[in-house]
């Protein structure tokens, strides 16, 4: 079987995986083992590691350990197959160190593995044909691309499709980013995927060749280079300023595209230090009911001869994974105020970043300052009703939410803005604000 199809059946293993040992399943009526087949099940056990397993020295000394403790008689009261099988993942895991790998009775996941590996031509046409629908009707991971005020583009998917179909969604996305002057891509709930798709999307930020990351194989003594493509469709927006937003979830590829990006130096990561998994992983059959979990691979960054496996990928910026976007978004914004020359423009920024303070830090204005703004401007009139004030011009009534003071924004209207100018105590006019920069000052009625 492929190693394509490999990963794929291990993706039904992943949130156990994660996990630990303990939970895979623990059927009824588990058969009791005698001392031959607890000798069998070792033997075949060092025999994988020793083949598979990314860390020859440590697969020697996995297996030193189990055949010392079945040698000792440490198993021997486990005659049943689960809890022999936790034992023995325990041990493994105590010498590895590693999150990935563990052991388990696990007979029918053993027999769907049976399955999917004897599915003849049919079946697996019939099988991918699902897989395709399903992964469709989710828009392949695809929930959002937008350009945010300020030319900020946001892009949020939750895992990366093989490219031979999710491929031209990607490109959509990204040919919808390309003339942002800064992108923040929302990986938080994003659990990885196909390193090809991970290569398509990268290659959109670079305009030169860069090398992303390599993938070592043990059994077949290989290593996969991943590097840019030379050419993708569309243009690309390789001057743009990119913001990465991680959470605890962000898992395997999502990782990897994080980590690639930041080794590089052509993104700044925002939010929680990710999952931590590295090493692609296969599901192993042993003794026909039971799974060995052997991570078979291992990612080597060009950058830092290392990967984040065990360890996640630790943010430039943390922050908990709910306040990321707006850290990033001001932060994009800040960033973009900084360069900017033509006033407009400067303007703009500045609208946006008094709102994004206001949203962090929301001010209190106490109830006898709201009442003492309510009056007539004009042809405008500010109203104090429920514990918050409202406005009204000719057309629907709008509840200002306070940005400053004397500075409201209207509920459910981006565009316009209302400051109250205070004398001695007293609001003696209203300025209409506008993101273009026009102002439109109203003296209240006396």
């Amino acid at each position: 079987m492929s190693r394509k199809a490999t990963r794929w059946i291990f993706g039904l293993f992943f949130l156990l995986a994660i996990a630990g040992p303990s939970a895979f399943a623990q059927e009824p009526k588990a058969p009791t083992l005698d001392a031959a087949k607890r000798q069998a099940i070792v033997d075949e056990i060092a025999s994988l590691l020793n083949k598979n397993y990314i860390f020859a020295e440590t697969a020697k000394k996995m297996e030193e350990k189990i055949r010392d403790r079945l040698k000792n008689g440490d198993y021997d009261k486990l005659s049943g197959a689960p809890e022999f099988a936790q034992a023995v993942s325990r041990d493994l895991g105590e010498v590895s160190k590693d999150k990935h790998l563990g052991f388990a009775f696990a007979p029918e996941m053993a027999a769907d593995i049976r399955r999917l590996r004897s599915r003849n031509a049919d079946e697996m046409k019939a099988a991918r044909e699902k897989e395709l629908n399903a992964a469709r009707r989710d828009n392949f991971g695809f929930r959002k691309v937008e350009q945010l005020p300020g030319n900020i583009g946001y892009l949020d998917f939750r895992v990366f499709q093989s490219p031979d179909q999710a491929g031209a969604t990607a490109v959509a996305a990204m040919n919808f980013l390309a003339y942002c002057d800064a992108i923040i891509v929302d990986l938080r709930q994003n659990g990885g995927g196909d390193p090809a798709q991970i290569q398509l999307i990268s290659s959109y930020f670079f305009a030169e060749p860069a090398h992303l990351n390599d993938l070592y194989y043990r059994a077949e003594d290989t290593t996969e280079n991943y590097w840019t493509m030379p050419y993708v469709p569309g243009p690309k927006p390789v001057g743009a300023d990119l913001y990465i937003l991680t959470s605890a979830g962000t898992f395997s590829g999502a990782e990897e595209f994080s980590y690639n990006m930041k080794n590089l130096k052509r993104a700044t990561v925002i939010g929680e230090t990710t999952g931590g998994g590295a090493h692609p992983t296969d599901a192993m059959i042993v003794q026909e009911n039971f799974i060995l979990r052997v991570p078979v691979g291992r990612a080597i960054n060009p950058v830092s001869k290392t990967n984040w496996e065990g360890t996640g990928v630790t943010p430039d910026i943390p922050v908990p994974a709910g306040q990321a976007f707006d850290r990033a978004y001001a932060m994009a914004v800040d960033k973009l105020a900084a360069k900017a020359t033509d006033p407009q423009t400067k303007a703009e920024f500045e609208w946006i970043l008094v709102g994004l303070k206001a949203k962090a830090n929301p001010p209190r204005v106490d109830e006898k300052t709201l009442t003492s703004y309510a009056g007539v401007y004009g042809e405008r009139k500010v109203m104090f009703e429920n514990g918050a004030l409202y406005y009204q011009r000719t057309g629907p009534k709008y509840r200002l939410v306070p940005l400053t003071m004397t500075l409201f924004a209207l509920d459910g209207l981006d565009s316009f803005r209302l400051e109250f100018v205070v004398r001695d105590g007293q609001a003696v006019e209203l300025i209409g604000l506008y993101d273009t920069g026009d102002r439109q000052p109203s003296p209240r009625t006396k």
